[in-house]
């Protein structure tokens, strides 16, 4: 006979001990125990600007999937550093991440701005992102960020941005003459566009701008969209507001991290970055169509007089769009290498685009919208 001490009762312990054990892994499979590892990601963007949100959301995506092992605490615009020094602190170590464009670092070399603002060449941001993945750009951004600039750090492009408004305006922009002369504000390869159109171009950081042209220290600017425009406050200090552009018509955002504490990450936090960076361009992109369209008709409600831009104006700009990269290409090997890839994508791709895609306005007319 067996006891309760004996050895069936021995296995009968051992086989609850077993169970509870293995319900205890069905629940909870796979939890790492390991500290939580919080970075500091801050973003070049205002608190309430709709950047900062998009820096948020791409973040809440890493921290879910990431569970316990990674959090990325999302910081404005100074409050580690300021804006335009967001890539440096990163570089450094002093922040582990950040969020902001490619056109911010055009001054440490001008071919930076090609993966922020490059040239209109037909494509839309969602075209340039396909040209990052597929066409050769993420080699070179790699070959720029690493080898040229020898900068210790890890990027993704997201987000494809809108085509940017022209922008605001104490008077209606009539004629590319009107830009002679200008105080105009802009960032990137846009100032070389404008600068080659006669403007006296300013380069501002976001929450500098409204400022500056109330104060008359420019006479026009452009941010980005209808919804950071209206946060910072253009609507209070300018009623004309220009649509459509080519100085930055195919934008995405950029997500940087520090490579060396990015290649110490475990693979599949690293796999969460990269694919939280292309999960957030999607939601980005569709929050953007919501959101921009909506505040546009905020702005009117508020006498803002939404004008298109003229013609004569966006041939000017292509015009100065060649002499732009003419000249740069040949004062900068690399900036003519990035700039041939882009041409051949874009060449490439829509040519198809143009045979696959019917005269979408046509639609528009028909059913009235």
């Amino acid at each position: 006979m067996t006891t309760k001490n004996g050895p069936s009762g021995t296995r009968r312990s051992m086989i609850k001990t077993l169970g509870v054990a293995a319900a205890a892994t069905v629940a909870m499979p796979n939890v790492s125990r390991a500290q939580t590892i919080t970075w500091k990601f801050q973003s070049t963007w205002p608190t309430k600007d709709i950047f900062h949100e998009f820096a948020s959301d791409f973040a809440k995506r890493v921290n879910e999937m990431a569970g316990n092992r990674l959090k990325l605490d999302v910081l404005a615009a100074g409050a580690v550093v300021p804006a335009f020094q967001m890539q440096d602190a990163v570089n450094a170590g002093i922040l582990d991440g950040g969020h902001g464009v490619c056109a911010y670092w055009y001054g440490k070399n001008k071919a930076f701005s090609l993966f922020g603002t490059p040239p209109a060449l037909g494509w839309d941001a969602n075209n340039f992102l396909g040209w990052m993945n597929y066409g050769g750009g993420y080699e070179l951004y790699n070959e720029l960020v690493g080898s040229v600039l020898k900068l210790n750090l890890v990027g993704f492009l997201t987000g494809p941005m809108p085509c940017q408004p022209l922008g605001w305006f104490k008077k209606p922009v009539q004629s590319a003459d009107d830009f002679k002369g200008l105080k105009y504000r802009t960032v990137g390869l846009a100032a070389d566009l404008m600068r080659e159109m006669g403007a006296a171009v300013t380069i501002l950081a976001g929450g500098e701008i409204v400022p500056a042209l109330e104060r008359g220290v420019i006479d026009g600017a452009e941010f980005n969209n209808p919804s950071s425009d209206s946060l910072l406050g253009f609507a209070d200090v300018s009623k004309t507001y220009m649509m459509r552009s080519f100085h930055q018509d195919a934008e995405s955002f950029e997500i940087i991290f520090n490579k060396g504490k990015f290649d110490a990450l475990p693979a599949e936090l690293k796999a969460i970055l990269k694919y939280s960076a292309e999960s957030a361009s999607s939601d980005m992109l569709w929050k953007a169509l919501d959101r921009y369209s909506k505040d546009m008709d905020g702005l009117k409600a508020k006498g803002v007089q939404i004008l298109e831009t003229p013609p004569a104006v966006l041939q000017a700009q292509l015009d100065a769009w060649t002499k732009v990269i003419d000249k740069l290409g040949a004062e900068n090997p690399f900036f003519k290498k990035v700039v041939d890839s882009q041409f051949a994508w874009a060449k490439r791709t829509l040519a198809y685009e143009k045979a696959n895609t019917p005269d979408r306005s046509m639609a528009m007319k028909h059913f009235k919208i």
